[in-house]
């Protein structure tokens, strides 16, 4: 009896020990558009680090106010994992940080709005992209974190077992 307990309680205390690792650390995120081929196909499934950037503290509207730990700045060209406004996790690369100005066609301006941090992204392909131009400005707070390695590649439409891409197994951005 008591090796079963301690058994299941190792596999408690190890189940808990991989949600914090995930919620504090570092989380997957599967890439699912072809906006940033060639770097990022669709079906990648990516690291994301949540203490590049620091570590985020509250929310809006929360009980505590947003803030982050050991705070880093975001550079320019980094892939960088957000949340859009209804809560799905995107991958982008930053294309415009506090204090720089945009020139395009579309949206000309300044990239800092009202004092506050806010970021430019774009995807590096037009095909299925989900950047800026559709988004607009993305504010610090919904930024989780930095993509910094993919784990593996597996095709959505094919089986379990199936669908995996060798060539594309631990790979850097």
């Amino acid at each position: 009896m008591r090796s079963s307990l301690k058994f299941f309680m190792a596999l408690a205390i190890a189940f808990v020990v991989m949600l914090a690792f995930r919620a504090l650390v570092m989380t997957v995120c599967t890439v699912d558009g072809k906006g940033l081929e060639p770097i990022f196909q669709a079906g990648d499934h990516v690291v994301v680090n949540r203490w590049s950037y620091g570590l985020r503290t509250g929310e809006k509207g929360s009980l505590f106010d947003y803030g982050r730990i050991c705070r880093q700045e975001v550079r320019k060209g980094d892939f960088i994992a957000f949340e859009d406004s209804l809560g799905e996790v995107l991958i982008c690369r930053c294309a415009g940080v506090p204090g720089d100005t945009i020139f395009n066609h579309i949206v000309p301006g300044v990239v800092n709005c009202a004092g506050q941090n806010y970021y430019w992204v774009e995807s590096l392909g037009k095909n299925n992209a989900v950047d800026s131009y559709q988004l607009g400005f993305i504010p610090e707070e919904r930024i989780i974190g930095r993509a910094c390695l993919i784990l593996y590649n597996h095709d959505p439409s094919a089986a379990f077992w199936k669908g995996y891409m060798k060539d594309r197994v631990l790979l850097l951005p």
